[in-house]
């Protein structure tokens, strides 16, 4: 039985070129774009989306991190890099920043790793490269893409689903008008709703389903095995979706639970994604909170 707060290790991937967002990406990580978040006292705060990931994941429980960056990305790894003296200069000004402070303070309590990935060759190439620092069940999720659910449901269900089923991988998934710039999949369903995996393909030509595979998955250790299997595909990559095949064919069990209707996806890949990321975080904010 795998319990986030105590066991789980994860993984956050940010070293893609982020071509769509050039010239903007060429020195700043995608990463690193804002997004809108709230706190308790109803203020609208901008962070970067991998930093609203990393607490995501901390209030869920997790204490140990790795990030995979690429190269010229040492932005990201200052941005977790606690600044007394920051902190110090504002508090000679009469200022004061309680959130950064609350997020230095998520940081000096998690554990931290950063592995260089110097070529983008790939997101199953990028987890790959954090497998000496992994033991046991590991939570990966790319940097980019961003969840709003209610008290961290969407993380509740994928960590439930993995151990209900004792299975080797668990995905996340949402249903979309037009799957094809994403992995798909074709699942059957379980009584309990859980989606039983049979067959995920990267980006195809024609779409098996409108079953999209969000970044953000569950694995045991096999994955990276399959991982250093896996031939380089298109643009000399490996595909992560590929290892998760090459699990499904060697009689591995995967499972997976989709998006709720009230959940929201923020992906900020692309200079529209970007726009709409921005415009439903805000909106989420503004939006009456239910009792």
């Amino acid at each position: 039985m795998v319990k986030a707060s105590t066991t789980m290790r994860a993984i956050l991937t940010a070293a893609g070129l982020g071509t769509r967002l050039l010239p903007y990406s060429k020195e700043i990580p995608k990463e690193m774009s804002p997004i809108f978040t709230g706190n308790s006292k109803n203020d609208i705060l901008v962070k970067p989306i991998l930093q609203a990931i990393f607490e995501q994941l901390y209030d869920f429980g997790l204490r140990d991190y790795v990030f995979v960056v690429g190269r010229g990305k040492r932005s990201i790894e200052d941005h977790f890099t606690p600044d007394s003296s920051f902190i110090s200069l504002l508090s000679n000004k009469g200022k004061t920043s309680s959130e950064l402070t609350d997020f230095y303070d998520k940081v000096n309590s998690s554990n931290m790793s950063f592995v260089n990935q110097p070529e983008p060759k790939g997101f199953g190439d990028a987890v790959l490269r954090a497998r000496p620092y992994i033991r046991g069940v590991t939570l990966v999720h790319a940097g980019d893409t961003y969840i709003i659910s209610r008290n961290h449901d969407h993380l509740n269900r994928l960590v439930d689903k993995f151990n209900e089923h004792e299975a080797e991988a668990a995905i996340l998934f949402q249903e979309v008008e037009d799957p094809r710039p994403f992995g798909v999949a074709i699942t059957e369903t379980a009584a309990d709703n859980t989606l039983i995996v049979k067959k995920v393909v990267e980006k195809p030509e024609k779409p098996i389903s409108n079953l999209i595979i969000l970044p953000i998955y569950i694995f045991k250790e096999k994955i990276f095995g399959m991982l250093e299997e896996v031939r380089p595909g298109k643009g000399g990559e490996i595909q992560l979706t590929d290892g998760i095949q090459m699990l499904l064919d060697k009689g591995y069990k995967v499972v997976g639970t989709k998006l709720k209707k009230d959940e929201i996806r923020l992906d900020i890949g692309t200079p529209s994604t970007l726009i709409e990321a921005l415009q439903l975080s805000l909106q989420y904010l503004n939006q009456p909170k239910k009792q």
